[in-house]
């Protein structure tokens, strides 16, 4: 890979304590993920990004921190990690660690500290009011669980902010004795062997909290000082960033509008990801195509991360609300299936009535699209949700491995579980499962692996340009290509159900031996692209040219 390696890269995201339990203690650890790297290698990942690894009293599935220089004891020991950190090297795999600093937990002894008395030297480390701030009752992130956003404390004997849970205290990043233990806090992990940080809610990390302004100004400088002592700690470090903010918002985050890229390198690209499930719901690509268009014009450097599911609920919020209505209807038409007014709760495999050429075709997609694709683990058999869970659990069960008890992820009792594994239906782990679908070249994880070694062999895909091809295409299609210094490749995908025809003949004068490198079925030849047969939920990437450079 080139110095930008995130450009190529292909991210799968974990929790470590539901992926793989070595000790047999129903959580998940270190040595259980060391032992299933040979797995992500065969998949074809470059880099995991591990969901919070930091002591926590997990009210918050570990988002509540109580020391950011240490790991979950669940999870195993320093040591455990650092030799995670060599092993997955061995397998050309890096690894990204999620950085939680908008917040700490309750329970932190920073916060202990700060409440204790006016005179701590942590007091300034949070916010605080002495007077009951006047939108106290604004800006909830989980609207229903949560009922406010300024708490008092009887200790403290003043009001805290705190933009999450009541038990995640805000700190407060206009103090520069923060800001330093931030710089001091990612130098720890650069210097154990991270290739970055996915850093989380962004957009809160650096407004500047002012009590009864509930549209406080943001502080876009201290992402440019951050990004710039990521990167003297460690040159080609990554930062990737959580910002779910409007798309006239965006360029910001990666720049300070100079041209120079001097912030943010990746945001997860949350508007294409609400526009591609309007799409699947609606059969209709156009709003792709919208939100290709739209795309701000990114830095040298800047790079999108695209997904179909994360770690949390899918995002419908900047969706209008007819849209998010047609998407809520199609995927989840049940209550117990949304959250927070706004979102969907489940995998993609049960969204898409586990229709394996429905899941190809969506997976297809995305990973056809501008930008490092990011993989949430499960997705690659087509788990599905446990909606008895509570809210973002419901998609947080432990992988399932094998047919063994426990889907081969703990041989502790079942109630010992750090989550329970799906064990009913269609999703349980008896027919979903690792073992099942590697015996099988046809499966979904086999299909995976094919699609992600071609991704692999089209970097244009990554590190390229990706415009739509517009020419006149049969309803439900999309047509878009991705240019590079490495070549060109076509893609077509068919969001709708009837075989069609397609006409890129126009393209043809470009072509040098055409060929596909990925279909759904085995299709005629490419031949002059005048007639190129598309099935139902069908897809075809066209290798259309190669360029000097290779």
């Amino acid at each position: 890979m080139g110095d930008r390696w995130y450009q190529e890269a292909v991210v799968y995201c974990l929790d470590v304590d539901t992926y793989a339990d070595s000790d047999g203690d129903g959580v998940g650890d270190f040595q259980g993920l060391i032992g299933r790297l040979d797995y992500l290698a065969r998949l074809g990942v470059t880099c995991i990004w591990l969901n919070p690894i930091h002591p926590s009293p997990n009210k918050d599935d570990g988002y509540d921190a109580t020391d950011f220089y240490n790991v979950d004891p669940r999870l195993g020991t320093l040591g455990d990690f650092a030799e995670l950190l060599h092993q997955a090297q061995n397998h050309g795999i890096r690894v990204i660690i999620d950085l939680v600093v908008n917040h700490t937990s309750d329970q932190h002894p920073w916060f202990q500290s700060a409440r204790s008395s006016p005179d701590s030297p942590y007091r300034d480390w949070y916010v605080w009011s002495d007077h009951e701030p006047d939108d106290r009752h604004q800006g909830m992130v989980f609207p229903g669980e949560q009922h406010e956003t300024w708490s008092y404390d009887r200790t403290a004997k003043a009001w805290f902010y705190h933009r999450f849970y009541k038990f995640q205290p805000d700190l407060n990043i206009e103090n520069p004795k923060v800001r330093a233990e931030i710089k001091k806090i990612t130098s720890f992990w650069l210097q154990l062997g991270v290739s970055g940080f996915r850093m989380d809610a962004v957009p809160f990390i650096i407004e500047k909290t002012e009590p009864g302004n509930p549209n406080a100004p943001k502080d876009f400088d201290y992402l440019t000082d951050l990004r710039q002592h990521v990167q003297w700690r460690r040159g080609d470090a990554v930062l990737l960033a959580e910002a779910n903010v409007e798309p006239d918002q965006l360029p910001v985050y990666f720049g300070d509008g100079s041209g120079s890229g001097n912030r943010i390198h990746m945001l997860f690209d949350f508007m294409l990801n609400g526009r591609l499930m309007l799409a699947f719901a609606r059969e209709d690509p156009e709003a792709i195509i919208d939100a290709l268009r739209d795309t701000p014009k990114l830095p040298t450097g800047g790079q999108w991360a695209t997904f179909l599911r994360n770690h949390d609920e899918i995002d419908l919020s900047r969706l209008t609300a007819d849209q998010r209505n047609d998407v809520l209807a199609k995927f989840g038409p049940d209550e117990n299936m949304q959250l927070y007014g706004r979102g969907i709760r489940r995998r993609l495999a049960p969204m898409l009535g586990n229709d394996r050429r429905h899941i190809e075709l969506a997976y297809a997609l995305q990973f056809s699209l501008r930008g490092t694709p990011v993989l949430r683990y499960g997705e690659e058999i087509g788990m599905g949700e446990d909606l008895s869970l509570k809210g973002r659990d419901a998609i947080r069960t432990p992988m399932q491995w094998s047919y063994k008890d426990n889907a081969g992820f703990s041989t502790a009792e079942p109630e010992k579980l750090v989550r329970p594994v799906i064990d009913k239906g269609e999703y349980g782990y008896q027919q979903v499962n690792v073992t099942a679908q590697r015996k099988d070249p046809r499966s979904l994880l086999g299909w995976f692996e094919r699609m992600i070694r071609t991704l692999r062999e089209a970097p244009e895909v990554g590190s390229g340009s990706t415009t739509h091809i517009d020419v006149p295409v049969p309803a439900g299609v999309l047509a878009h290509r991705a240019d590079g210094r490495t070549g060109t490749m076509v893609f077509l995908h068919n969001l709708g159900t009837e075989d069609v025809e397609v006409d890129l003949s126009t393209l043809a004068p470009e072509a040098d031996l055409p060929i596909d490198v990925l279909s759904d079925r085995n299709y005629e030849d490419v031949g002059k692209l005048d007639r190129l047969k598309l099935a139902g939920h069908g897809y075809r990437w066209i290798r259309l040219c190669r360029g000097g450079a290779l």
